[in-house]
């Protein structure tokens, strides 16, 4: 009985006895339903995944509330826009390409999916084989499939891979319809936008991450990439991949704190990032915020 779970049953507990906001909202196997606040509604279901026992380290079996976040404030991606300004190529319509790192479950993929049909997705994991199979199980359950997959892609791998899974899309012919060379540029084959939840926790990661974000991102000035932190994951830490990613010529655009914990009724408070914080909050406070 997934609700017998010890991991649900210790979240549960920290919640209702300390009043914790928890950081994962599922276990593996479990489902988890989101419904996004459109008219008409949204709903995006899925299953969580588990892994290969050698892989338990990558914490992907479980929704992180990052990724719920990301999935509830989809509008701060400010993909309308993009779409408008960027959706011209030349004078010809083309395809917004969108690119999800350490996806697990695949919540905010599949979201983007249902509210963008004219975009493409490429959901990307570990290549562990259970996750990877979860992951386009929830792309198919939830009818996406047609804009939406699922790639195994270890960071730092040769991005030729998603290129590829981009332009073939089932039909050998670029996702505008036309045949595309390499000749045309990597360039022009990279992703629009990035996004990522819960993926600075390790330290020892930041490198191949912004190689990872550097060799997918389209050089354009209208790309980005989106991350969300749960700040769980520890501001030094937070501060230290910024750094990391200044220096390899990434610029910050924009970085605010949001409140996670916080009713229905009330708008959740958002304030700027701080690092200087950590030396005044506790574990209460830090698990009811994402970066």
């Amino acid at each position: 009985d997934i609700d017998d779970n010890p991991e649900n049953i210790l979240s549960d507990s920290l919640q209702t006895l300390y009043d914790y906001q928890p950081v994962t909202l599922t276990s593996a196997h479990s489902l988890y339903t989101h419904t996004h606040s459109t008219a008409p509604q949204i709903t995006v279901t899925v299953r969580t995944p588990d892994t290969e026992a050698a892989n338990w380290s990558l914490h992907a079996s479980s929704v992180w509330v990052a990724a719920v976040e990301m999935a509830s404030n989809i509008d701060l991606l400010r993909l309308d826009e993009l779409s408008h300004r960027m959706g011209m190529d030349h004078g010809e319509k083309r395809k917004i390409r969108v690119l999800e790192l350490g996806a697990a479950a695949g919540l905010p993929s599949i979201l983007i999916a249902k509210l963008y049909p004219n975009f493409r997705i490429i959901a990307t994991d570990y290549p562990d084989p259970r996750i990877i199979q979860t992951l386009s199980q929830n792309i198919q359950q939830n009818e996406v499939q047609m804009n939406c997959h699922a790639v195994p892609w270890a960071w730092g791998s040769d991005p030729e891979t998603l290129f590829l899974s981009l332009d073939t899309d089932g039909h050998g012919l670029g996702l505008d319809g036309s045949s595309r060379s390499r000749s045309s540029g990597m360039n022009s084959n990279r992703f629009d936008v990035i996004i990522a939840a819960d993926t600075l926790w390790n330290p020892t990661l930041h490198d191949i991450f912004v190689l990872t974000l550097q060799g997918a991102l389209r050089r354009d000035p209208e790309s980005r990439v989106h991350l969300v932190a749960g700040l769980h994951t520890g501001r030094y830490t937070i501060q230290s991949f910024l750094h990391a990613a200044q220096g390899a010529g990434f610029r910050v655009v924009h970085i605010f704190e949001r409140e996670v914990h916080h009713s229905n009724s009330t708008k959740a408070r958002t304030r700027d990032w701080d690092v200087a914080r950590a030396e005044c909050e506790d574990e209460k406070d830090r698990r009811g915020w994402v970066i």
